[in-house]
């Protein structure tokens, strides 16, 4: 047998034996030889040591570096996921970084962790998407870095998360609307048992309650963070006996849609209806009229997202599992001072 097929057989039988002596199996070998990162630190230390005391060579091929990560989004069909890309997508650009931007329409969460273990990809940023207890259990005990960007459910304790001061903009976004002499204010809510769904409503309600309001729960309705649904809500509170005179969205896609099912009654904005979103995303801008909205800081949101990507595959675990960044109010032509 020639020396070209010996060594390569020689090689794998050094792999087999250390499998035996590490109680793993050769598959778990084969991952730490090619740099996969889903096997334990203690169990890849145990191997490595087996494997320089065997004699293993490794290949003289230099061994492939992380230079991608997955973007992974629920959709990519509303105005926020589109301004979160190109915050991710920008942020790993600066950092040497591809991003591979993907859904988990057609690929599961579970498959997309599979693919977080191949020695060019660095981990995962999902963005408003839930994970399931086991997926997130798998990431914790396999240290595959994953960062979410609000995410749908509560995650566990050692996955971290980031976000925006949620509760804050809601209650400015409130506020304004109240120093505007508004006292009959409808919402269009998130779904609240979502994070951001629920301190969007909590804001909301303790605005009210500072100005010495009762909540009244005629006045809200719970949406997904989509346009088409919101049409409907809308439709409904305008349709009311004693109709909002204002209406606060917890998202521009809502708010578009509070401005059409306005528009469809002929109900003019903002003279006979103030209307303030949440996001300030680039169609909030160019809506008719344009809107008052709770800026979400995207670029800072993907730079944060990514920085603590790297950070988690080099090693470092987030010194904290909740990473807020302020919101701010800004003002358009959606808005007016109550006419008495």
């Amino acid at each position: 047998m020639s020396m070209s097929r010996s060594k390569p057989s020689y090689q794998h039988g050094i792999l087999t034996v250390v499998a035996r002596a590490a109680g793993v199996s050769v598959a778990t070998v084969s991952k730490v030889v090619h740099g996969r990162r889903d096997v334990g630190a203690e169990t890849r230390s145990r191997i490595e040591a087996l494997l320089y005391e065997h004699g293993y060579q490794r290949s003289d091929a230099t061994p492939t570096k992380p230079h991608r990560f997955f973007a992974v989004f629920r959709d990519l069909a509303s105005p926020y996921t589109l301004e979160v890309v190109r915050g991710i997508v920008e942020a790993g650009s600066r950092a040497g970084l591809d991003a591979v931007v993907g859904t988990t329409e057609h690929r599961s969460i579970p498959q997309w962790l599979d693919a977080c273990t191949e020695p060019d990809i660095l981990g995962m940023i999902l963005v408003i998407s839930r994970m399931t207890e086991r997926d997130q259990q798998r990431v914790i005990s396999k240290h595959v870095p994953v960062v979410l960007i609000d995410p749908l459910s509560e995650p566990l304790p050692g996955v971290p998360s980031v976000g925006v001061t949620d509760w804050r903009g809601a209650h400015d976004a409130v506020e304004h609307l109240l120093a505007l002499g508004h006292r009959r204010i409808g919402i269009i809510a998130g779904r609240p048992h979502t994070p951001a769904g629920g301190a969007r409503l909590h804001g909301y309600r303790a605005a009210l309650h500072e100005a010495g309001l009762e909540y009244d729960s005629i006045l809200v309705r719970a949406t997904d963070f989509d346009f088409a649904e919101s049409v409907g809500a809308t439709t409904e509170l305008l349709m009311l006996g004693d109709r909002p005179t204002a209406i606060f969205a917890t998202s521009d896609a809502q708010a578009l849609g509070v401005l059409e099912a306005a528009r469809a009654l002929k109900i003019s904005v903002p003279e006979e209806l103030s209307v303030v979103s949440f996001d300030d995303t680039s169609a909030a801008a160019m809506a008719s009229p344009p809107l008052t909205a709770v800026r979400q800081p995207f670029d800072e949101l993907g730079q944060v997202a990514t920085r603590l990507l790297i950070s988690m595959a080099e090693g470092t675990p987030p010194v904290v599992d909740r990473f807020e960044l302020a919101t701010a109010l800004t003002m358009r032509a959606s808005t007016a001072r109550l006419d008495h």
